[in-house]
């Protein structure tokens, strides 16, 4: 009976631990975030924008590049297919705004079986500034976006990046993703973070050209399935460190299906699991369920009122979660507890089913999460073969 006390009783703790110092540390580093400099005491920057479809916000989001406080920066759109449905609306931006430095490119340049880095190659080789943000379509840039970056750039900084903060959800689907987005993946993001151990994420990318070209080019971001496992890669083994952005850059949302809810997490999963296994491995005891059944398990041996201790113990978990939302000014959905809930009770089953496959589809492209290993002989026999 000892040995179930004190194991019930060591894994609720932890977790609760991990849970609390999470928000903690997030929340101390919302206190500690540098004032940004005006834009103008930096250098240029050229922001590539990879389009895709059309998302739900896309105009806002594409039109906020416009909306910048640095009328210096270069503004690269970049399309892999001219009959894409969104060429129209970049068309339309870029002729809406004349003094502004901004283009569309067109064209698919296969350096990986990353179809997204596949189609940012050309906007990389044609920028004109050294200092480089691939920022994706499907979030909004502050107006002072810039400043920011250059804010969070210090002389250990090799990378600047943002998890995307779900926005506008429509439906319970949708908040069931800004519960994946939000306090649980940015809340970890930013903590891993606050230690020294901060991780790119694709929604941002901002670095310096020659960073990436000592590495061996843009076409070395294809040597993970996913640029920002390669990126993070990249930049530690340059003794360098990735920052975040002060803030996480919102993502509109709109309606969701609960498929592509689930097939998008499922995504990003089976990808943590293959490019940093060791960091995936604690993340089924990262929500509620385990801790909750430890505190369960805990109170039948210590004969406490079961239900009662486990009622309290959520109470507490998830009252610390919206104490975050509250503070860091994050978007708080009508079903915010609920959603909740289910992305927990989700959690344990998306762990285990990453660790069942490989497979994943991205924008309707069949991909497989693989390790650099593989991933370079993929990307080799291509570059053969072409």
């Amino acid at each position: 009976m000892n040995a179930v006390i004190w194991a019930a009783g060591s894994l609720c703790a932890a977790a609760s631990v991990a849970h609390l110092l999470s928000i903690g540390l997030v929340l101390g580093r919302r206190r500690d975030r540098p004032v940004p400099a005006p834009a103008a005491g930096h250098p240029a920057i050229t922001i590539i924008r990879p389009l895709c479809g059309v998302d739900f916000g896309v105009e806002a989001t594409l039109r906020s590049t416009f909306a910048l406080d640095d009328p210096r920066a270069e503004i690269i759109f970049c399309v892999a297919s001219s009959s894409d449905p969104v060429v129209p609306l970049a068309q339309e931006l870029i002729a809406e705004h004349p003094h502004v430095d901004a283009k569309l490119l067109v064209g698919n340049d296969r350096v990986s079986d990353n179809p997204k880095l596949n189609n940012v190659v050309k906007g990389w080789r044609a920028a004109a500034h050294p200092w480089i943000a691939m920022v994706d379509s499907n979030v909004m840039m502050p107006r002072d976006f810039v400043a920011r970056l250059f804010a969070a750039q210090t002389p250990e900084t090799g990378l600047v990046t943002s998890p995307p903060l779900g926005a506008e959800p429509d439906g319970f689907a949708a908040e069931l993703e800004c519960a994946f987005l939000n306090s649980y993946q940015a809340r970890w993001q930013f903590a891993a973070d606050a230690i020294g151990l901060g991780f790119a994420q694709g929604k941002l990318l901002f670095t310096h050209r020659d960073l990436i070209e000592r590495a061996g080019g843009i076409g070395a971001l294809g040597g993970e399935s996913a640029e920002d496992a390669a990126a993070t890669k990249i930049v530690r083994a340059a003794g360098l460190r990735v920052r975040l952005f002060d803030r996480p850059l919102p993502h509109p949302l709109g309606s969701r299906a609960f498929e592509d809810v689930w097939q998008r997490q499922m995504r990003w999963a089976r990808l943590r699991r293959v490019t940093f296994p060791l960091y995936f491995l604690p993340e089924i005891f990262t929500g509620s369920v385990f801790p909750a059944a430890c505190m369960a398990v805990l109170a039948a041996a210590l004969e406490w009122p079961a239900v009662l201790s486990v009622m309290l113990f959520l109470f507490a978990w998830y009252g610390a979660e919206a104490l975050l939302v509250r503070a860091a000014g994050w978007p708080r959905t009508p079903h915010a507890l609920l959603a909740w809930i289910v992305r927990d009770l989700l959690l344990p089953v998306l762990w285990i089913r990453a660790w069942a496959g490989r497979d994943f589809v991205w924008r309707g492209h069949a991909m497989t999460a693989d390790s650099s290993r593989d991933q370079l002989a993929r990307n080799h026999a291509g570059a053969q073969g072409d």
